[in-house]
């Protein structure tokens, strides 16, 4: 208890020390209109390459204070309007100023305007947006609405082709699930990253199972976030940092805009993505319904998806916005099982399992309420909550083996109910002549998660209840968490080019397990020949105090230096714990993992046709948690065997360089290109190591999951409405388990060999039509990315073949 009131009083002399005394500022006024007079709202009015920033209100007018020595140049920036770049002297500073920005309709056909916050579908989030502070943080936003890609199917490939370093595991050729992790974190259903929709949480249990089984679609979004390590200080602990999927919004200019896109592509895939939204009074409306469905490029793997999406915003008065959303999502899919190295060089499009089911069904409720005391200050809270369940059904067993079809089937029940509620304020300072910032925050979170796992009938169709409700034979679990958080971080500008962001983040962390699980021993016949119930009831509780620090140099306006240093933490789970997996044991002293994030990156513009983003990365592990061949007494049998365990295996380190480059031809060649031309050019090396092990097996071995090299490369071409994109990504080998197994009897270890693919997209616009087109793996090679223990698998899971898509898309609005 003490340790906890001396976390409080570190947290709270933090703050006191950071909240600086005003300074005198000056105040500029205007009004921003587009070309037919009426108000914009919530345009961002702002200094260039400074913090001050502020928005327009329902009648577009702004007052925007400032401190600054010297002429400065005054940006405006609303998506759909061109921007506008005024100069201003502040020997002549206006009283008012009337500001109209232009619709970016087609303007001369010859030319494209482009936003100043957005370049060929990447851009940097700013210092500070909203209540968020990204100042000296490696970040990336991906703008979908300039990315040629397979957009029924979230193509993860071609959607996150320009974030580099992340590593992709495609074993969801429908896009249902994403699955994503960077610099040797899993993949596995986006874990690592604290995974955000609007800024609050869509996993099944941010504690207790930090699993993402929704994404949502591709065609629903404005924006992807992509924050590194360093955002454990605002988003929690994660070793991965954070993701948020920005939705789209109903367009201010309309009472009424209806949206339609159909999309057909191999394998019987269908997609139809229908959206409504506008802007009637105050209130903006954003409506979608999406279904999905398919057969797959594998036999046994037909889907069924239906999504649901509601956005209502009001802005009820200059200085209070209330917004409230509800998400549903749920899907079938048949699964067709892993295959062992030897199936898979047999034939990588077979199945050997028929039996195997998976279900979600998905509901999220969210209330953000915005208040804005001045242009200073202002205050964000989201309350969300999750009422969730997966089901996953059919054969865990050993791949090797066939499936019996007379056995019953092995059956997982998960319910996720969960809630939290964050507050973030953010305050605006003047330090000297210089602005800086600060958002202090807080979080409470609970979870109520509940998992069965027993046996179901024996049948090949997606029954997924129980044969012995009252016992379902294997396990029967409760997962309470609870969570107590308070940050604060500040930019603190030392001159007029450099800033330092110091962090610090308090956690108190709860998790239990209160239920049972069977021990079952069976002889080779499968007769059971002992049983026992284990009763447990365990808590863990912890409090820490993670920091972190961040400083950055800008040159000029074009280039920025930075550098970061955070630390991280990673509490284990029950629920992962006790799973009943004949393919994985776990140690049951596994303990949390903690360690750190290190960055040193430069990025930028070197000229206005040539943009970089290079980083060099430091990731610390202690007590990582991995999986390891080893062996294990068979109770069955009374010989050894050789098993896969999942424990603390040792410390780690990871070390890595990160790099994007991209070059506008056109703009390099002609002062005013007709035909415009991209390249870009990302590529990730990556190394590391176990340190420290007590298994001998892991001591100097290569961390798993880490390719040597991870590449992609790809091109732009768009004149008038036409947009042409080439992409190939080339990754490395890598291993799959601390012991680094070239291959394993259960095909759950072993290498994952380099591969490379190549895919072509394009789409025509005219008027109120687009019409898409593309190839996927246009090569058509047969590659892997994922050995899986449980679901989908185990085994192998066989990567897409060579598939088309046409999309066609209309949109009308008055």
């Amino acid at each position: 208890m003490k340790s906890l009131h001396r976390h409080i009083l570190l947290v709270l002399f933090w703050a006191i020390t950071c909240f600086p005394v005003l300074a005198q500022t000056t105040l500029l006024k205007g009004k921003v209109l587009d070309a037919n007079n009426k108000p914009v709202a919530e345009a961002d009015v702002f200094i260039e390459n400074t913090a001050f920033i502020t928005q327009t209100n329902a009648q577009g007018e702004f007052q925007l204070s400032f401190n600054l020595q010297g002429d400065f140049v005054l940006a405006v920036f609303k998506e759909g309007l061109k921007s506008e770049r005024i100069p201003i002297q502040t020997s002549a500073l206006p009283q008012s100023l009337i500001i109209r920005l232009e619709a970016l309709e087609q303007m001369l056909e010859q030319v494209t305007i482009e936003s100043e916050r957005g370049e060929n579908g990447l851009r940097r989030l700013n210092s500070i947006e909203g209540t968020s502070i990204y100042e000296a943080k490696k970040t990336e936003v991906i703008i979908l609405k300039d990315i040629d890609a397979n957009l029924a199917t979230n193509n993860a490939r071609q959607v996150y082709a320009k974030v580099s370093g992340l590593n992709i595991w495609e074993s969801d050729g429908a896009g249902i699930q994403l699955g994503i992790g960077g610099r040797g974190l899993s993949p596995n259903r986006t874990s690592n990253f604290n995974t955000r929709q609007n800024g609050y949480d869509i996993s099944a249990d941010a504690l207790g199972y930090p699993e993402s089984y929704y994404t949502p679609p591709a065609e629903a979004l404005e924006s992807i976030e992509v924050v590194r390590g360093a955002a454990s200080l605002q988003y929690g602990t994660q070793f991965g940092g954070m993701l948020n999927f920005v939705m789209k919004r109903g367009p201010e200019d309309k009472k009424i805009e209806v949206t339609t896109r159909q999309s057909v592509g191999s394998w019987g895939l269908f997609n139809s993505f229908n959206s409504v939204g506008g802007k009637l009074g105050g209130l903006d409306y954003y409506v979608y319904y999406q279904r999905k469905q398919g057969n797959g490029w594998r036999p046994n793997s037909g889907f069924e998806v239906d999504n649901l999406f509601a956005d209502f915003n009001w802005q009820l008065t200059d200085k209070l916005f209330v917004c409230v959303e509800y998400t549903h999502m749920n899907y079938l899919a048949q699964q067709p099982g892993g295959l062992s190295d030897a199936f898979y060089a047999e034939d990588p499009r077979q199945s050997i399992r028929e039996r195997n089911w998976f279900k979600v069904d998905w509901n999220l409720f969210a209330n953000i309420i915005e208040y804005k005391f001045n242009d200073k200050t202002k205050l964000n809270i989201r309350t969300f909550g999750l009422i969730a369940g997966r089901d996953a059904l059919g054969n865990l067993g050993l791949i090797t083996r066939g499936d019996d079809l007379t056995a019953p089937r092995n059956l997982l029940t998960d319910d996720y109910r969960n809630w939290g509620s964050e507050a973030r304020l953010a305050h605006y300072f003047s330090l000297g002549s210089q602005l800086g910032a600060f958002v202090v925050g807080g979080r409470y979170y609970e979870g109520h998660s509940t998992k069965q796992q027993g046996f179901a009938n024996a049948s090949k169709n997606p029954d997924f209840f129980y044969l012995n409700p009252e016992n379902p034979g294997e396990s029967d679990y409760r997962f309470p968490s609870q969570n107590v958080a308070g940050f604060i971080e500040t930019i603190l500008p030392l001159s007029e080019k450099i800033t330092v962001t110091p962090g610090i983040r308090f956690e108190h962390i709860v998790t239990r397990a209160d239920g049972y699980y069977n021990l079952i021993n069976r002889d080779n016949a499968g007769n059971i020949i002992f049983q026992d119930t284990i009763f447990e009831n365990r808590t863990r509780e912890r409090s820490f105090v993670l920091g972190g620090i961040g400083l950055s140099y800008k040159p000029n306006d074009r280039m920025e230096v930075y550098a970061n240093f955070s630390q991280n933490y990673r509490a284990i789970n029950f629920n992962d714990i006790r799973v009943v997996n004949p393919n994985i044991s776990v140690d049951p002293n596994i303990q949390d993992e903690e360690g750190y994030n290190a960055d040193l990156g430069i990025r930028g513009k070197l000229k206005p046709w040539f943009q970089v983003d290079y980083t060099v990365f430091y990731l610390r592990y202690n007590d990582r948690i991995g999986a390891i061949l080893t062996r294990e007494l068979d109770p069955n049998t009374g010989v050894n065997r050789i098993v896969r365990r999942r424990s603390n295996i040792a410390d780690a380190e990871i070390v890595g360089i990160e790099s994007f480059m991209e070059v506008q031809m056109g703009q390099w060649l002609f002062k005013k290109p007709v035909h415009r031309l991209s390249v870009f050019t990302n590529i990730a090396l990556l190394s590391g190591r176990y340190l420290n092990s007590q298994e001998a097996a892991a001591e100097g071995k290569k961390v798993e999951l880490i390719p040597g090299y991870n590449l992609k490369t790809g091109a732009n071409y768009k004149w008038r409405g036409l947009s042409v994109s080439g992409q190939f990504t080339a990754m490395g080998e890598q291993y799959t388990d601390a012991t680094n197994a070239i291959a394993s009897p259960d095909a759950v270890s072993g290498i994952i060999p380099s591969y490379y693919v190549a895919d072509l997209s394009a789409s025509y616009a005219w008027k109120n039509w687009k019409l898409e087109s593309g190839i996927n793996n246009l090569t058509d090679n047969r590659y892997f990315t994922r050995r899986a223990e449980g679901y989908p698998g185990p085994g192998i899971i066989p990567a897409d073949g060579r598939n088309y898509y046409i999309a066609l898309q209309f949109k009308l609005g008055y």
